[in-house]
């Protein structure tokens, strides 16, 4: 099997699991998880240089944020399918004393996870700080977060870009989920934020645009791409157009699906279109 296959395999299972783990308890956000899948299955198994069993100090290898922590469906289910805790434990997806609350923290000491992130906008400024405290202790490795795009309405953020290009952060790759949809309408109704590439280069930015952006090959071209790009005194950006609801038909093309479960017949088509490959949980 070819590396492309696999990865193609591996998203097509974390689909599944995302569309389970919400439906089992009648919570959580399959659209913008959905939409995110093939970014966290190139990250993960092809471009980022990890350590397991998990350090939360990440010495020495690439670690990284999710600041939009509330697609932690996809978030959970990469790291289980990469072996940083059991699969079984998906089962466990928002239920009381569970390791795998609906937005991550680190109280409940999962491994993978670095930094909580229920509340939106922060996770570009702690990433910095690990991008900071890598060039403190002379370690190659980079950085690499993900922050949404109706996230990037919080002011705290463009604090954060204005810091890592005045501060020459160049061992940090931002990736933006541009899928222009948050929880009530298009970010164009809710808060119209205009040129974001523009925004981002006016701020002192690299900018890297993927047009297709739930493409595994395009996605993993952009990732070595950017990470050619570290070094050179500017920190790295990588506006990435997804779909919010990819892989199942009745999910796209619509912001209704950031924060709601499938009913039963809504999953039996859903996996339909999503045949088991690895393995369910």
């Amino acid at each position: 099997m070819s590396d492309i296959k696999l990865l193609h395999n591996i998203s097509t299972q974390v689909r599944r699991d995302i569309l389970r783990m919400v439906h089992k308890v009648n919570s959580g956000h399959p659209g913008g998880s959905l939409g995110c899948v093939e970014f966290f299955v190139s990250l993960y198994f092809s471009v980022m240089k990890i350590k397991i069993p998990f350090s939360m100090d990440g010495k020495n290898e690439d670690i990284f944020f999710l600041s939009n922590g509330h697609i932690s469906p996809v978030f959970y289910s990469v790291l289980a399918r990469k072996g940083y805790f059991p699969l079984e434990e998906l089962n466990t997806f928002r239920l009381i004393n569970s390791r795998l609350q609906g937005h991550p923290t680190t109280h409940e000491g999962l491994p993978g996870i670095r930094v909580a992130s229920g509340s939106l906008g922060q996770g570009l400024s702690v990433a910095i700080g690990a991008a900071l405290t890598k060039k403190l202790n002379n370690d190659p490795k980079t950085v690499f977060v993900l922050l949404g795009d109706g996230e990037l309405q919080e002011g705290q953020n463009w604090e954060a870009l204005m810091y890592a290009a005045g501060k020459g952060v160049d061992n940090i790759i931002a990736t933006i989920d541009l899928n222009g949809k948050q929880i009530d309408g298009t970010t164009n109704e809710v808060l119209p934020m205009g040129d974001i590439s523009q925004k981002f280069k006016a701020f002192g930015w690299e900018v890297i645009a993927v047009k297709e952006g739930n493409n595994i090959e395009r996605i993993i071209e952009a990732l070595k791409l950017a990470k050619d790009k570290l070094g050179q005194k500017k920190p790295i950006a990588i506006l990435l157009h997804t779909e919010m609801g990819n892989g199942v038909d009745f999910m796209m093309h619509t912001h209704a699906w950031h924060g709601k479960a499938p009913n039963d017949e809504q999953l039996k088509d859903a996996l339909a279109q999503n045949k088991e490959t690895l393995g369910d949980y």
